[in-house]
């Protein structure tokens, strides 16, 4: 948290401190914040998660609230029926009122990707049954890329932006990310229709492994790579890539599931002046990409001087 905290007082100097905002956050699990981030001073904190539903040979479990990860891996290791869904719209409108009970006089609410899943159609549909404005943003992106939006929206705010210039900010900074991914199999992706225009490209499945990307909301295929460790390396030299053309301070969020020793070794290798985070893929995503996934979210520094 050193680096936030160094940013956030270089944001400070000079202006008065900004009053509690009005606007309250919401997101969703997706966005695979790290504990660190929605703690006592994090830059998602008192942002409100709304957990997405995870469907394991038919028994349903809410992220976040249950204990996901190790039930998901061992349905995914045994070749279990596993699904996801979105939040349904009364979820959202029971948040959005609760947070209305508590003060907040705006809402800025920011979802993964509607090319993925109607989380986003579900929030625009609670939006319009409450009595305060909800200002719905579809990120255009998932996993950490989402969450460092959300996390610039929730800065903007402390910092004294107006709900509409938060709802802005997180919607830019989340334009500006990349969501690079290595998945052992196309499998999981196949069968949660999530990949298609990967699927032709990549044909059979037999000795390839892909490298995807996140590309104008949809996962597309990026390269295809004859084995594993060489995926990795590649991954690792995309990403070098990625954050030579960005700002020092610049976010790279490393998502694994089953691999953290993996994601641990790519995160220590990072180029200097980008600020890595080691974060697990969220089930929602996890229960799509597989065990053995390494996936990287880069993003531009989430605070700015002027909102």
């Amino acid at each position: 948290m050193a680096w936030f905290d160094r940013r956030a007082g270089r944001a400070a100097v000079g202006r008065e401190p900004a009053a509690e905002p009005t606007t309250a956050v919401v997101t969703d699990s997706a966005a695979a914040f790290p504990p660190a981030w929605v703690m006592g001073g994090g830059p998602a904190e008192n942002v409100a998660v709304v957990p997405m539903p995870v469907i394991i040979s038919g028994r349903h479990y809410g992220e976040g609230a249950d204990n996901l990860l190790e039930p998901l891996a061992v349905a995914l290791a045994e070749g279990a029926e596993v699904r996801t869904s979105r939040p349904s719209p009364g979820h959202f409108q029971s948040v959005y009122r609760r947070l209305e009970r508590e003060g907040a006089k705006e809402i800025v609410s920011i979802h993964l990707s509607g090319r993925l899943s109607g989380t986003v159609d579900a929030a625009r549909w609670a939006a319009r049954t409450v009595s305060i404005p909800v200002h719905v943003v579809d990120s255009g992106t998932v996993g950490m890329a989402q969450g460092c939006g959300v996390a610039a929206a929730a800065l903007a705010l402390r910092a004294g932006a107006t709900a509409s210039e938060a709802a802005d900010r997180a919607a830019v900074l989340c334009a500006g990310t990349s969501v690079l991914f290595y998945v052992p199999s196309l499998e999981q992706l196949r069968r949660g229709g999530r990949i298609g225009a990967a699927a032709g490209f990549f044909g059979a499945l037999l000795a390839v492994k892909p490298l995807l990307v996140v590309r104008d909301g949809a996962i597309e295929p990026l390269e295809k790579v004859r084995t594993a460790a060489r995926a990795r390396q590649r991954l690792e030299e995309l990403v070098r890539e990625d954050l030579h053309r960005r700002p020092s301070g610049s976010v790279a969020a490393y998502h694994y599931f089953g691999n953290r020793s993996q994601a641990e070794v790519a995160a220590e290798r990072a180029p200097d002046g980008a600020d890595a985070v080691l974060t697990p893929l969220p089930a929602v995503l996890a229960a799509h990409t597989g065990l053995g996934v390494l996936a990287v979210a880069l993003s531009d520094p989430l605070l700015t001087r002027r909102v």
